[in-house]
């Protein structure tokens, strides 16, 4: 453990943060887009990259030597924000994991709609939890009791409901088959 975190610390001593991983995103995202572009010509990776490297070094170079106004220095402003975008990135690719578990797009009914609803709102609960934006909710929202209440509530009243809906003759077996097929859509 020692051994990395002092690996770590010589990194960032050398610049990797402030010089090495901006230089390497710019370089790569101007690349990128100049090869999928093409503005220079069908044959133009040598000036793909020689524009690249140039577009970096004029990021970072004045970084470097503190050339950037405040408030305005780029490697900043990029250090700063891709945490941010990283977080986002993450919490959109579970919320498309569980949809992608439970949310059933053909033919689904709307139950799958419910749980894709479900799905969004346990994403941005468990993110915005872990990211200290419901600190301000009333402690019995947070309290783990509550919410195992809240929980046995609603099954208790699905049951209620399946008990004292309208008797059709059928069993409980058959209303529950038939809610099923009507909510996935079968």
């Amino acid at each position: 453990m020692a051994s990395t975190q002092s690996a770590l610390y010589y990194l960032e001593n050398i610049g990797l943060t402030d010089v090495i991983l901006p230089f390497v995103l710019v370089f790569t995202v101007i690349f990128a887009i100049l090869q999928k572009a093409k503005i220079f010509g069908a044959e133009s990776k040598k000036y793909n990259v020689i524009f690249s490297l140039v577009v970096s070094l004029l990021v970072v170079i004045p970084h470097v030597t503190g050339q950037y106004p405040a408030g305005a220095d780029v490697v900043d402003i990029i250090n700063q924000s891709i945490p941010a975008v990283s977080v986002l990135v993450i919490a959109v690719i579970m919320f498309l994991v569980l949809a992608g578990i439970f949310f059933e797009p053909k033919g689904g009914g709307w139950v799958s709609g419910l749980v894709l609803l479900l799905s969004i709102i346990a994403v941005t609960w468990i993110f915005g939890k872990a990211a200290g934006w419901w600190y301000n909710m009333p402690f019995w929202l947070n309290d783990p009791d509550v919410q195992a209440l809240v929980v046995i509530i609603l099954v208790f009243g699905i049951i209620i409901w399946f008990v004292t809906s309208e008797s059709t003759g059928e069993g409980l077996g058959d209303k529950f088959k038939k809610f099923v097929d009507s909510a996935f859509g079968k």
